[in-house]
């Protein structure tokens, strides 16, 4: 468009419409481009905040699964070490179909009974932690009722390892040894050595 001295003024008045034209489309293109930007960051912010929560989430069981494991690795060792200080006989019942324990001080002949009073700890393994089997060192094995581990003044009166598993299935081995009354705790199924031959500790 040419424009004469008249016109001018005109002129000036379609450019600057023309240019505002121009400007509004540019804000346009660039308003829907930052939306798309927008919508890959909140994707992208989503999964970060996904693999947190999961790997928080993971963090939080193998804690629960720590500590209950710890109190039962407790558990086992206050019986050793409360029987090697006094002329006391404790026992530590392991109930595999329950999934619990109990620690208690042994004050009836009747081996079987438990008292009321003689229970000195119980607890269950949440479902964070399970028992799966017992083996002990005589090369006797259940995964399912009762285990007993008996502690006196000599130690441990059998001595094996407890196999728990966490919410994985991941096995780890509580191993009793009698020999040194030591309670250890160890990652994975471990192979249980076998006494050359069993003394049976006196009570």
């Amino acid at each position: 468009m040419t424009c004469t001295a008249q016109t001018q003024p005109d002129c000036r008045v379609i450019e600057s419409r023309h240019v505002l034209r121009m400007k509004s489309a540019t804000l346009n293109a660039r308003g829907g481009f930052s939306m798309a930007e927008l919508l890959v960051v909140l994707v992208v912010v989503s999964l970060f905040v996904l693999l947190a929560q999961l790997s928080l989430f993971g963090l939080l069981e193998k804690h629960a699964f720590k500590a209950q494991i710890q109190d039962f690795v407790s558990t086992m060792q206050m019986a050793a070490s409360a029987a090697a200080e006094s002329d006391r006989r404790y026992e530590v019942i392991i109930d595999i179909t329950e999934q619990s324990y109990l620690l208690r001080e042994i004050t009836n002949p009747d081996l079987s009974e438990v008292l009321e009073e003689e229970i000195i700890i119980r607890a269950d393994l949440g479902e964070n932690c399970r028992v799966g089997y017992v083996e002990f060192d005589d090369s006797e094995y259940t995964n399912e009722g009762r285990a007993k581990f008996r502690a006196g003044r000599s130690g441990w009166a059998y001595g094996g390892k407890v196999v728990l598993m966490d919410r994985n299935e991941q096995p780890y081995s509580l191993v009793v040894n009698r020999l040194n009354r030591i309670v250890g705790l160890e990652e994975g199924d471990v192979l249980l050595l076998q006494p050359k031959a069993r003394d049976d500790i006196p009570f």
